[in-house]
């Protein structure tokens, strides 16, 4: 929760011909290194996973080929990569690449977010990737088969429900590597980063700054070890624990997500009862909700049941925005139990929360099994979710069960380099207190693990993506590191109120 030997740390060199000179283009074959982007006004087709009412006015679109294997480049077997550009208000002198997170968030969409970055726009185009697996990059699959993973309730501790659930884990790494194919190995923060340094190459520029949240936060710490030398000014928002591996980073989840749902999430619902009616304090409310998940499991919703219920759940505790649309959720299913006409309107607010996007799983998937071994066994992973739901991690305590897809990946994963940092100019992480998604714990190692990083830790605040979402004191410390490379020390900045519904 995404066949070869050991990652290297010099640029791969093949084709026999080399690109212009200089080492902007160094190792990269001539016939990728000299393409040209066709920037052209996006149309809404053209980006995936786009906000209804997004302002995409000014955003524009190209593609550009890239070998679909790295350590392969001269055998001229391609895929294609979609980017787009937010261009510079004023003279450009910089790209910023940009990442939503996942791994397989597609993020062509994403400048748009930035358009209000008025600093940071002055002198600094905006770019936008989906990357090799997603979006409209060039798809891999699962077919559909991971919604699987997101039926079977582990709270359910009957020994034949928890053989299903791994059997479904099973069923979804088989299914996902057959109709991966070739390509499915190939998908990777290996893979990819060698195609950002590619786009490098084609916007022409001697280095990149970076901008990447959650899952991007791997990516830009892994690209920044493999080229130091062409790392500029790189922010890892919300980060996960990248100087380790997948499944530890992961393994945090359910102590993140049950801290945000019951120091922040429960207390506020409480605050507002008047409005709610679903309790008066935080252990009230989740009392309500444990009955209402109850009820969701003996009489599920035209098949919706409380796996999904949960996953919508956790969706919505990434911000702190979406809490009065949690509420409303809570709210609507109950009513769905006690009035059967209301079932309509409560399975789609569900199915509206949780929807996941079969080239982003199948990316996810493929970059966590492919990369780095899973340690375990069926009988190991039961324990697991066990100990967890009896230190009441409930709400996704069950569902490390769900996720052990990786358990049963049956290829050889490629070895995950070492990140220490070392000979990396400095990167600024920024995380907030209570992040669900990336626990603190996970990036605190990662910031001591990462030679010369710098963290700007957001207190009393739980959300997940912090910079250009509305705190003042964080886009100044981070605009002034972007913009004038002002490298900050390690400090806390209190985060924003909790919205009034």
């Amino acid at each position: 929760m995404k066949r070869l030997l050991a990652v290297g740390l010099l640029p791969v060199i093949v084709g026999g011909l080399l690109a212009g000179a200089g080492p902007a283009s160094a190792g990269v074959p001539a016939h990728y290194a000299e393409q040209k982007l066709d920037w052209h006004p996006c149309a809404a087709e053209e980006l995936v996973t786009l906000p209804p009412g997004t302002d995409i006015s000014g955003l524009e679109c190209a593609t550009f080929r890239t070998p679909r294997d790295w350590d392969r480049a001269g055998e001229r077997q391609d895929l294609t990569i979609a980017v787009s550009r937010l261009k510079s208000t004023g003279p450009s002198t910089a790209s910023l690449l940009t990442n939503p997170g996942g791994p397989g968030g597609p993020g062509r969409w994403f400048p748009v977010t930035f358009r209000g970055q008025e600093k940071l726009r002055e002198h600094q185009d905006i770019i936008g990737i989906d990357v090799r697996g997603t979006g409209k990059s060039t798809n891999v699959t699962c077919r559909g088969a991971a919604d699987l993973i997101r039926q079977l309730d582990p709270r359910d501790r009957d020994p034949r429900n928890l053989n299903q659930i791994l059997a479904n884990a099973e069923y979804v790494a088989k299914s996902c590597q057959s109709a991966g194919g070739e390509l499915g190995p190939l998908i990777t923060t290996y893979q990819t980063i060698r195609d950002f340094d590619l786009l490098r190459t084609l916007l022409g520029r001697e280095k990149i700054n970076w901008v990447g949240y959650s899952g991007g936060t791997w990516l830009g710490a892994h690209y920044a070890q493999q080229f130091p030398q062409r790392t500029g000014r790189f922010v890892l928002d919300s980060s996960t624990e990248f100087t380790t591996d997948w499944q530890k980073t992961f393994d945090r989840q359910p102590v993140g997500f049950e801290r945000r749902w019951r120091q922040d999430f429960l207390p506020w619902m409480a605050r507002y009862d008047a409005k709610y009616h679903f309790g008066t304090n935080g252990e009230e409310v989740r009392q309500a909700y444990e009955r209402v998940r109850y009820a969701l499991s003996r009489n599920p919703m035209d098949g919706k049941g409380p796996m999904e219920f949960d996953t919508a759940i956790v969706y919505m505790l990434y911000k702190k925005a979406t809490f009065p649309a949690l509420a409303e959720l809570l709210v609507k299913v109950r009513d769905a139990m006690e009035n059967p006409g209301a079932k309509a309107e409560a399975k789609a607010a569900v199915e509206a929360a949780g929807d996941h996007p079969d080239a982003q799983d199948a990316t996810f998937w493929n970059t966590l099994c492919g990369e780095g071994r899973f340690i375990g066994t069926r009988e190991s992973l039961i324990r697991a979710s066990q100990r967890n739901l009896d230190r009441g991690l409930l709400l996704m305590g069950g569902g490390t069960l769900s996720a052990s897809v990786c358990l049963f990946w049956d290829k050889e994963p490629r070895p995950l380099p070492k990140l220490d940092g070392k000979g990396v100019p400095p990167v600024l992480i920024v995380h907030s207190e209570h992040d669900p998604a990336t626990a603190i714990e996970g990036a605190r190692k990662a910031h001591a693990g990462f030679a010369n990083s710098r963290m700007l830790t957001v207190t009393g605040e739980g959300d997940h993506g912090l910079y250009a979402d509305g705190n003042p004191k964080v886009d100044e410390i981070v605009d002034a590191y972007l913009v004038d490379g002002v490298v900050p020390a390690d400090q806390s900045v209190p985060g924003m109120p909790l919205p009034v519904p």
